[in-house]
């Protein structure tokens, strides 16, 4: 009965001369299911890749947690016996003070630039984030050989702006360096002269063109704190686990600090690029909806067009809900061809603008230089599963109308 049963919807799927080829109609319906699968899977590849691309660009120089003093000094003093215990914490790998600050810096043709210091411990205290692996001229380093003076290393696109590559010399300017002038009784920038060790390159705008790093004891110069620091910089055994981690230190430190990971550090990023991942899904299951009106007009009009058939079929004794599945599977088998074309579809066209980079963006706006994606299998198998269910759905109301047909009146129906 069930092969007799999907031979018919089979048939009805048909043009009536005969031809193996779907009516058009059917390719009408199946091309919106087929539209809105591929749509959807694009989009919600797009928004992905967003969150997975610069959540990677931001932690290369982000640490897991940050554990940061209160008040607006931040200031972190006596920050040894801190550092111990945080190091000592469970889910902890490894734990480095860590200095922060704002500052100008200049080429010594006097151009000067704003610039985020940061002041990192030597490698033997622990490789926090990812950045000394991200050096593409020189060295990540903060002594050059055969120089006296301290080292920095700059950002691409802010070492582009100085003119200054490995070997040169910059200036920087910051708190630590403020001076009275004896003869006016004014505050005066003082100056702290780096060599340039070498130039990193990270993809994230942000890093790249407004960042320089200089070991720890320069960067409490430059900002002024003495032996201070701004705060402790923790890498943990998972990084998904850093709100965890962040609790337990909250729960476990005794000094007055708190602990922020990189979650909450970035949320209201994070929270907007899922808010609009959200409403873009919402408005593509708008696609579905047109696709599912196509459905039902389209077993609408097959139901109208075969009611004289159905009326002999129900006399021949074909019950009701065989009639009823009849279209059900007609639906099912518009919804299934156009779930997997749309499905093949989003795939390949995402495959061909993350391969190909076909849509490239302006780092300086949107953080990134293209446009990535990044599918997800369980987002495929919600794209797939709402479709064939919206599909199924939208057979529910033409095919109780072919099975409520009473075949007298069916077969006299013109």
């Amino acid at each position: 009965m069930r092969a007799l049963e999907m031979a018919i919807a089979w048939r009805y799927l048909r043009s009536r001369r005969g031809s193996r080829l779907l009516s058009f109609i059917s390719v009408i319906s199946i091309a919106g299911v087929v539209v809105g699968v591929s749509a959807l899977i694009i989009i919600m590849g797009v928004m992905n890749g967003l969150q997975t691309d610069i959540r990677e660009k931001i932690l290369v120089g982000s640490p897991d947690v940050r554990v940061l003093p209160y008040g607006a000094d931040m200031r972190l003093s006596e920050w040894q016996p801190v550092l111990e215990q945080v190091r000592k914490a469970p889910g902890v790998m490894q734990a480095a003070p860590f200095v922060q600050t704002q500052g100008l810096v200049s080429n010594l043709r006097g151009y000067p630039t704003g610039a985020q210091i940061v002041g990192l411990a030597p490698v033997s205290d622990g490789e926090i984030t990812a950045i000394r692996r991200h050096a593409i001229l020189g060295e990540f380093a903060f002594r050059r050989e055969g120089v006296s003076l301290p080292a920095v290393v700059l950002g691409k696109l802010l070492a582009s702006k100085l003119s200054a590559f490995p070997g040169d010399t910059v200036v920087f300017y910051g708190v630590g360096t403020l001076g009275m002038n004896a003869a006016t009784g004014m505050m005066v920038p003082g100056y702290d002269s780096l060599v340039v060790a070498g130039l990193f390159e990270t993809g994230m705008y942000d890093y790249d063109d407004g960042w320089a790093y200089v070991a720890l004891e320069t960067a409490q110069r430059i900002a002024g704190i003495d032996r201070d620091v701004t705060g402790i910089e923790v890498r943990t055994l998972d990084r998904n686990a850093a709100p965890m981690v962040a609790d337990t230190l909250r729960a476990t430190l005794t000094a007055p600090v708190r602990a922020v990971s990189w979650q909450e550090h970035n949320r209201s990023f994070f929270q907007a690029l899922s808010l609009e991942k959200l409403g873009m899904g919402f408005i593509l299951l708008l696609i579905f909806v047109v696709a599912a009106f196509n459905i039902v007009s389209t077993l609408t009009m097959v139901v109208s067009d075969k009611t004289r058939e159905i009326g002999i079929l129900r006399a021949m004794g074909l019950p009701a809900r065989s009639i009823r599945r009849v279209f059900l599977y007609q639906g099912m088998v518009i919804g299934a061809v156009g779930t997997t074309a749309g499905l093949l579809l989003g795939v390949f066209l995402a495959y061909l603008l993350e391969a190909k980079r076909l849509i490239q963006l302006d780092p300086s706006v949107y953080l990134i230089d293209h446009l990535p994606v990044r599918l997800e299998s369980a987002d495929m198998l919600l794209i797939v599963v709402v479709s064939m269910t919206v599909s199924t759905l939208a057979t529910l109301y033409p095919a109780s109308q072919a099975a409520r047909l009473y075949p007298v009146e069916a077969i006299r129906h013109e």
